[in-house]
């Protein structure tokens, strides 16, 4: 994955779906929209199998390059 699409796929999953949550649940509670809790159990469940895979996708990446650098 190249520099672009990790710096994405971060934002997405540390910003943007962590604020979807919070404004789904806020308005949810407000309006009484349907399904309020399973929808934002599910998109805080998203976001943390991404932040999860992302990170060890860093973790691993960090790796490659130390061990290319020290050889």
């Amino acid at each position: 994955m190249n520099n672009k699409t990790y710096d994405v796929l971060k934002w997405t999953f540390s910003v943007a779906l962590p604020a979807l949550t919070t404004f789904w649940l806020a308005l949810a509670g407000i309006w009484g929209f349907p399904y309020a809790e399973p929808i934002g159990a599910t998109l805080t469940a998203i976001t943390a199998l991404g932040c999860t895979l992302l990170g060890i996708s860093s973790v691993a990446y960090q790796k490659k390059i130390k061990e290319g650098k020290e050889s």
